[in-house]
């Protein structure tokens, strides 16, 4: 059995009677998040430091606007503003100029509704009825209750236990609920005893190659065509009072549609890797991909900075990795160092060799492959030696199959296929 976490949506079921409740505990957490942005932004003007999480709740802890709030719900306010902050200055330090810092939580006069995070110290969960009582902060409790009991409907094929965390989240027209719970699952065995490699990036989000020389490609037009879209001027306006009610509308949408993106990205290559009989995969590991050989930030220009800001690799493989556990595949993240340099088929390495983004050319050998493909080969590499039991042909390498995304559908088809659609 494999034990994970898992998060279910769940509807309100007596909305109206809580909707008040949840109100103020979503204002709150706005009030608290300006609290935090504001001792924060006196400590980067005084000295240039970012407060850590464990400095904002020492801090502020006495603070009236603390105790509106359960304190697990409070600490998690803060440790998110913390942990925003940070990403603003890694961002910087790579030279990302478009980045901004977190901004007020603040429309005027008005508060927004901030999602509101219960861990367990402050949920009672009864499972007969499916109701959860939520702790309120001290400031908010009054003679009626000191909680909000919310009944729940979730899928019917889902069962809720073992919850860790609860978050209220308003999506725009009432609140849901986000239920964290701790699950055992169980492990297949694993489809077989082949790799794969799997080799991430921007034009094409991942190619992968396995063993009997097939290669495939995911482009990432649709992430790039959702980003253009709802980070367009009129939608990312953001001024002192942050950002406006249109621009958190399409930043939850666009943040809605990158999930749904990459948990069906993983789920089909998981799918395709057990009709490969992969038993194991390699995946290149980009969690230093900021950093140049010798520790120092990397700068890969202004465009190359935003993209690689919201691509989320880390993400997608951590993703992939409690995916393709479940069947018994093991996922393992190496190193890129040289990947996309050497020829798979002659092993020589040059940094001519890769003639265009797409285009592979090894003088060596005369080998034409995608570069990204090549790059997945020798990925793939990392973990075996043995060579690919078919044809590694010049076509099969340079003409892999792509695969194109459907947002309607969540699924992905070869483009000839997608072609062919009326």
């Amino acid at each position: 059995m494999l034990e994970t976490t898992r998060t279910y949506r769940a509807k309100i079921v007596n909305h109206q009677q809580v909707s008040d409740d949840l109100n103020q505990c979503g204002f709150s957490a706005s009030k608290l998040w300006n609290v935090a942005r504001y001792y924060t932004q006196g400590r980067w003007d005084e000295d240039g430091e970012i407060p850590d999480d464990g400095e904002l709740k020492s801090e502020l802890k006495e603070h009236e606007r603390y105790s509106d709030l359960h304190s697990q719900s409070s600490q998690r306010v803060l440790e998110e503003l913390a942990e925003s902050f940070t990403s603003w200055y890694k961002a910087r330090q790579r030279g990302d100029e478009d980045a901004n810092p977190p901004g007020y939580r603040k429309h005027g006069d008005e508060h927004p509704r901030s999602t509101v995070t219960w861990k367990q110290k402050g949920i009672k969960h009864d499972t007969k009825h499916n109701q959860l009582r939520l702790s309120k902060g001290f400031n908010l409790k009054n003679h009626r209750s000191d909680f909000i009991l919310c009944e729940y409907k979730t899928r019917p094929d889902v069962t809720v236990e073992n919850i860790q965390q609860v978050r209220a989240v308003w999506n725009g027209d009432r609140w849901e609920l986000h239920l964290v719970c701790k699950v055992e699952i169980p492990v297949e065995d694993a489809p077989g005893d082949n790799t794969a490699g799997i080799d991430l990036g921007i034009k094409n989000y991942l190619a992968i190659a396995y063993d009997n020389g097939d290669a495939e490609l995911y482009p990432g037009n649709v992430l790039k065509q959702d980003k253009h879209y709802f980070t367009r001027d009129e939608y990312d306006t953001e001024g002192e009072n942050g950002p406006s009610h249109r621009a958190l509308r399409a930043r939850q949408k666009l943040s809605r549609r990158k999930d749904h993106f990459l948990h069906s990205l993983a789920k089909h290559v998981v799918e395709r890797c057990i009709g490969h009989e992969v038993g194991r995969i390699a995946i290149g590991d980009l969690s230093d991909i900021h950093e140049d050989e010798n520790g120092e930030s990397r700068d890969w220009g202004r465009s190359g900075n935003k993209k690689l800001h919201g691509w989320e690799f880390d993400r997608f493989t951590t993703l992939l990795e409690y995916k393709a556990e479940e069947h018994g595949i093991l996922v393992d993240r190496v190193s890129e160092r040289d990947t996309s340099k050497t020829c798979s088929c002659c092993g020589r390495k040059r940094d001519a060799n890769r003639v265009e983004r797409g285009l592979y050319v090894c003088e060596s050998c005369c080998a034409t492959m995608n570069a990204d493909v090549n790059g997945a080969v020798n990925i793939r590499r990392k973990i075996t030696q043995n060579p690919p039991t078919e044809d590694m042909s010049n076509g099969r390498l340079a003409r892999p199959v792509a695969y194109l995304f459907n947002q309607t559908s969540g699924s992905f088809r070869p483009r000839e296929q997608v072609g062919c659609e009326p």
